[in-house]
């Protein structure tokens, strides 16, 4: 049987340096205030005091009233130019989340690739149609508003 990956990618530009945006990034309680708080998520523990390639993070939250545990990986650390984390356990199958952060002048295109698949197969093929793709965008949309409301909301683009 095989199993489907899904992807998201989601490009935002910030009005801001890309030393301070990944400085924004490599904090990670602030993961909790971009978060939408419907998913009651907090953080339990973080493995070291600075991120870095191997540090990991361990968190609560809460899908539909269903609480559950996510623990995920720093996979590669490359500041302020990338980073990758995926998840150990937790609710998916496979959870890697590629963040990308790009200067451009005084400007920050930061990009955001989800490669993500479910569990239980046939299931969580429908689950995924059903709901778990709107849930995915409607977080990161949470997301991309929040960073804005941060960051201030960008005037125009950098070619």
């Amino acid at each position: 049987m095989s199993f489907k990956f899904h992807t998201l990618r989601q490009e935002q530009w910030i009005s801001r340096p890309v030393e301070e945006v990944f400085a924004f990034f490599a904090n990670a309680r602030n993961l909790e205030d971009i978060t939408p708080p419907w998913l009651g998520f907090k953080i339990l523990s973080v493995s070291s005091s600075s991120i870095s390639e191997g540090t990991e993070i361990s968190y609560h939250l809460r899908l539909h009233q269903i609480p559950f545990g996510w623990r995920t990986e720093i996979r590669r650390w490359n500041p302020p130019h990338r980073f990758v984390d995926v998840q150990r356990s937790g609710p998916y199958r496979l959870w890697h989340h590629t963040h990308i952060f790009q200067a451009h002048g005084d400007q920050t295109r930061m990009i955001d690739v989800v490669r993500y698949m479910l569990p239980f197969g046939v299931l969580g093929q429908i689950a995924h149609v059903l709901k778990v793709r709107s849930d995915v965008r409607r977080i990161f949309e949470y997301r991309r508003q929040r960073i804005e409301e941060v960051f201030g909301r960008t005037r125009g683009r950098v070619a």
